[in-house]
């Protein structure tokens, strides 16, 4: 059986843990969002993609849910010194976004890599192998994408990761937009979707993780041609995000916080949508929009539940 996942952040990460305890690794891909890729310190980072794959090796900070376990921080701290003595106006020494000592070893081989001329596509496989991962990890694409999010007070558009780190997300939206001139979805990332058996869409944020990949040209007709074998996991349960500013998003873009306005969302792409059982009393307004209605226990508190939500994933088409 071959598995494709549509993947963006800490949700889809612990999804991907629970999925690789139900099946065989080499039947998995995850395509990863690669809107919230940012250049920092002349790095290339890529969130997401580290996210899913210190997850998968283990060694996420199981606390904050990003970076590396028993990680220290002295270049930042080291960094400070220079905060008072830059110019106005420069980006140099940001400290706003926090790297770890141990962190920095994967954005310096991943800049170095892309210098050489090596695709994300290449970079990203040789990091996955390095942490002994065995499913694929593909970015979706290998162009420059940026989710670009627009403030609601000011009508200024900054960068995701401004908006997520820096502004801490506590400011409210006024629209969310990509900047994506040339971009594509990479060969293998097309691939996966079009020989995929089961195609899921992981509980992440639907508008800042699982819209920049359907934002690539051909995504959303590829998808709608296998809808009969897409099934998208709601990250909304009892009207909340368990984890970041989805349902604060949703509302703020005047789009029903709830299983129901994620339904609307998913339903041109998905045949069936997972809701935990505290939404079970919506499953028949959430089928009424189109998607098939699944209850499934969706809240991974522990590998054994992540598990059980990949096999019902599985078996729901």
């Amino acid at each position: 059986m071959r598995i494709t996942v549509l993947a963006g952040g800490v949700g889809a990460a612990r999804f991907l843990r629970g999925l690789l305890a139900a099946v065989s690794a080499s039947e998995v891909t995850a395509i990863v969002n690669t809107g919230d890729d940012t250049e920092l310190h002349g790095l290339s980072i890529s969130p997401d993609l580290d996210t899913i794959t210190y997850t998968l090796a283990e060694a996420i900070d199981p606390v904050r849910g990003w970076g590396l376990a028993g990680e220290s921080w002295h270049a930042m701290e080291a960094m400070q010194r220079y905060v008072d003595v830059r110019p106005s106006g420069s980006s140099a020494a940001p400290t706003w976004f926090g790297l770890g000592d141990r962190d920095l070893a994967t954005h310096f081989y991943r800049t170095a890599r892309l210098v050489e001329g090596a695709t994300l596509t290449d970079v990203t496989a040789e990091i996955t192998r390095a942490w002994g991962l065995g499913l694929c990890v593909l970015p979706m694409t290998d162009d420059r994408f940026r989710t670009v999010v627009t403030l609601a007070e000011s009508g200024q558009q900054v960068t995701f990761q401004d908006y997520f780190v820096r502004l801490r997300h506590a400011v409210a939206v006024a629209g969310i937009s990509f900047e994506h001139s040339s971009a594509r979805l990479t060969e293998s990332a097309r691939a996966a979707i079009t020989g995929a058996d089961v195609i899921i869409i992981a509980p992440s944020n639907p508008l800042v993780s699982i819209a920049p990949i359907r934002a690539l040209p051909e995504v959303d007709r590829l998808l709608a041609e296998r809808r009969h074998r897409v099934v998208a996991i709601s990250p909304i349960v009892g009207g909340a995000a368990l984890k970041g500013p989805a349902d604060r998003m949703l509302h703020e873009l005047g789009i029903e916080p709830s299983v129901v306005g994620v339904a609307r969302l998913y339903a041109p792409i998905a045949a069936v949508l997972v809701v935990d059982p505290v939404d079970a009393h919506l499953a028949s307004a959430v089928e009424l929009v189109g998607p098939r209605c699944v209850v499934e226990p969706s809240i991974m508190f522990d590998i054994d539940r992540a598990r059980a939500l990949a096999l019902a994933c599985i078996a729901a088409v």
